[in-house]
């Protein structure tokens, strides 16, 4: 009989309509950001007669860089996020409120610190990652990141508002602002390229412009008093120990994970980058210097710049799935959390499935705009094949199960899976077929064989964990009371004691232990 009535529950914490409305703003948001590096790349190529191959390599190997620090403040935003929402899910709003304040101070100084470096270290870090290309080809890269450096405070800004918007379902207010930025990006590009004739640095410049207002826009949304969680930003602030602990404990982990990831699709770049795949295409007749052309950095680059759009709604969904896995976790139903797994995994693989055939079905179209060679064009090609092939199944898993766990806390077992598996396949194997001491030199294509293994990889790690059961461990769902009964409740200070004496218990999360021994013990009211 009770097997039954759990069959005929029905979960009401996110209706269809309440998932619609979070997911689908995220989805728009995704679609306009990702889009925006091949917008750059196709600007760019096409607005220096002859420099396409050059400006767009030195564009996406300093796109690379800037992803790095990008996912590295993204991960800290989401160990926000799952902290606020867990908080959300348990009825602590008021620390959810300290919490959003103790980030957005962390990511803003971080930033601060980061931009400094990138300035002043600008030419050396070019030099260090890639040294082995073409001169006018570093040249543009260090144009392109010094100004791009400036952007890095107004994004930090933005990944911490956003996430403590998307953990109370205001995702609409994030798409919003990346509806403006995109339009203002482009306009901008538009207006440096081919108006002012800047080249590389008027890319830097729309996209720097065009960043400076959802941070701002962002930053007025999640201060507005209205809001259940909000920055209080006029509100006396000094760090909290315990807090930042909370926060540090999830986001450090995502942040190795994230930025060691990024990391690995640097150095792969730098192996087709090398002397080996510089050809000869002819002699400059005022200088007599030698004309030297990597096809393959090209390739990797348009390639690389289509195959975003084939993961713009599963990244979408990735980004919802810390919202809801996260407030279903602090409410403590085990059940509940199962079910919006699923459900938010069909739904990953839905969407995955429809962009994956639209860019299959449009790359042929897309690389004809890029102002790139015939034999740069014929392997981006392969590449796109390869891969969308392989990501047709196994995105969802290799991405949506790693937020899935993140969601619950699991996030150190995600940050060492996912290092494992891009130390193994995305770098290991990628050298292998690369460099030319193994023979292989199959240049972007091994890059891409590299890449799509790790997906593979990935899928099965995670997957394993999921199934195995132990992310509830971290989670604390293994130490919750009967569904339906909130997890910061069941650890509260009197019944942790009766769940010390029994063997079996488990730890709870962090942020859930937070919400029972913190905001309860000083206000019970709150």
């Amino acid at each position: 009989m009770q097997k039954a009535l759990r069959q005929k529950q029905k979960y009401t914490l996110f209706t269809a309509k309440a998932l619609a409305a979070l997911i689908i703003p995220i989805v728009v948001e995704s679609a306009l950001s990702m889009s925006l590096g091949m917008i750059d790349g196709l600007m760019a190529s096409n607005g220096v007669s002859g420099e396409g191959n050059k400006i767009l390599s030195a564009i996406t190997s300093v796109d690379q860089v800037s992803s790095l620090l990008i996912q590295l403040f993204a991960a800290f935003g989401a160990g926000g996020a799952i902290i606020t929402s867990q908080l959300i899910g348990a009825d602590k709003t008021e620390d959810a409120n300290k919490s959003a304040k103790q980030l957005i101070v962390i990511m803003l100084l971080s930033s601060l610190v980061v931009m400094a470096l990138c300035m002043g270290l600008n030419r050396q870090i070019i030099e260090l990652l890639f040294g082995e290309t073409s001169q006018e080809t570093k040249d543009y890269a260090c144009q392109y990141f010094l100004v791009m450096a400036a952007s890095y405070p107004f994004l930090a800004v933005f990944n911490c508002c956003a996430a403590v918007l998307r953990a109370q379902r205001k995702s609409m207010n994030t798409m919003l602002s990346a509806i403006i930025s995109f339009f203002l990006n482009v306009g901008f590009n538009a207006v440096f390229i081919y108006w002012a004739r800047l080249e590389v640095v008027g890319v830097a410049l729309g996209t720097l412009l065009a960043r400076v207002f959802p941070a701002i826009f962002t930053l007025f949304l999640a201060t507005r008093k209205s809001n259940a969680v909000r920055i209080k930003i006029f509100e006396k602030f000094r760090f909290d120990g315990k807090l930042l602990k909370q926060i540090l404990k999830l986001g450090v982990p995502g942040g190795i994970e994230s930025s060691l990831f990024q990391l690995g699709k640097i150095f792969v770049i730098v192996f087709i980058s090398i002397g080996a795949y510089n050809t000869v295409t002819g002699f400059n007749p005022v200088t007599g210097a030698e004309i030297i052309d990597n096809f393959e950095t090209a390739a990797n680059s348009a390639a690389y710049n289509i195959n975003t759009m084939s993961s713009i709604v599963g990244n979408g969904i990735n980004t919802s799935i810390l919202t809801v896995i996260g407030q279903a976790i602090g409410q403590g139903d085990i059940g509940q959390v199962k079910h919006y797994i699923k459900k938010m995994l069909i739904l990953s693989y839905i969407g995955n499935a429809v962009c994956v055939a639209l860019v299959w079905g449009l790359a042929e179209p897309l690389l004809t705009f890029y102002n790139i060679s015939p034999e740069a064009r014929e392997i981006a090609r392969k590449c796109l094949t390869l891969c969308l092939s392989v990501q047709f199944l196994t995105y969802p898993l290799s991405f949506g199960l790693p937020a899935v766990l993140k969601a619950s806390s699991d996030v150190k077992y995600v940050m060492f899976a996912a290092v494992a598996s891009m130390l193994l396949m995305r770098v290991g194997l990628c050298y292998i077929l690369t460099c030319e001491w193994a023979g292989a030199k199959m240049g972007a294509f091994g890059l891409w064989i590299g890449m799509v293994s790790d997906w593979v990889l990935r899928s099965l790690l995670f997957g394993g964990r999921l199934l195995s059961g132990r992310w509830k461990k971290s989670s604390g769902l293994l130490a919750a009371q009967p569904a339906g009964q909130p997890v910061a409740e069941a650890c509260s200070p009197a019944s942790a004691e009766e769940n010390s004496s029994d063997s079996g218990a488990e730890p709870v999360s962090t942020a859930q232990n937070f919400a029972a021994t913190n905001g309860q013990t000083e206000n019970p009211d709150k």
